[in-house]
């Protein structure tokens, strides 16, 4: 596979463009930004290359970092989002705010990616929360950028997402966790345990 290409930018349109590498035009797509940020830039491009092999096609999609070939590689692990949809995304909001949204629920911001509606976006706030490789970065008081960690994702929304429970029902569960002192801490067979209890309606 494909997983980098440095050459010429030798011709763009929209979302494809033609990188030569030594005589060689390869048809590469990508973000509209991205290859617009290249075009613009001229010089040498360095495109980091996610391969998609299908039945009929042999298609390389390229970004100007790996973070966001890893972000569109996750993408593509949810069920309905497509290669066009997973650009448009990461096009629309950029990884850092996508990622932001995902983690915050924020099914709004979401649903403003072309391609994307309300229950996709719900789908993609559930299967990538803690997944997308983004870092929060922040100015210190002596204006230094300090990186955060990411805090570790809960993983009961998925555990509760894979027993057929939709968002309104796990949220409500979360809520009820926590009026009962049970915080992500607690140990997860407990969680799932009393989400469930408090689902079916039994004290």
């Amino acid at each position: 596979m494909i997983a980098r290409l440095v050459g010429t930018l030798e011709d763009h349109n929209g979302g494809t463009c033609i990188i030569d590498v030594s005589g060689v035009g390869y048809e590469v797509f990508g973000p509209v930004g991205t290859i617009e940020g290249w075009a613009t830039a001229g010089g040498e491009v360095t495109a980091h290359i996610a391969t998609q092999v299908r039945e009929d096609a042999f298609m390389l999609y390229g970004f100007s970092s790996k973070l966001d070939r890893t972000a569109f590689r996750s993408l593509l692990a949810v069920s309905g989002v497509g290669p066009k949809t997973a650009l448009a995304a990461i096009d629309s909001l950029g990884v850092q705010e996508l990622a932001r949204a995902i983690e915050h629920d924020d099914t709004t911001a979401l649903c403003k990616i072309s391609g994307i509606g309300k229950k996709t976006a719900q789908r993609m706030a559930l299967d990538l929360k803690g997944k997308l490789p983004a870092e929060f970065v922040l100015n210190s008081a002596k204006g230094a950028k300090v990186r955060l960690p990411r805090k570790p994702a809960d993983p009961l929304p998925l555990a509760l997402a894979q027993l057929d429970y939709g968002k309104s029902e796990i949220d409500r569960a979360i809520a009820g966790l926590q009026a009962q002192g049970l915080t992500v801490d607690a140990p997860l067979a407990e969680r799932i345990r009393a989400s469930l209890t408090l689902l079916s309606g039994k004290k």
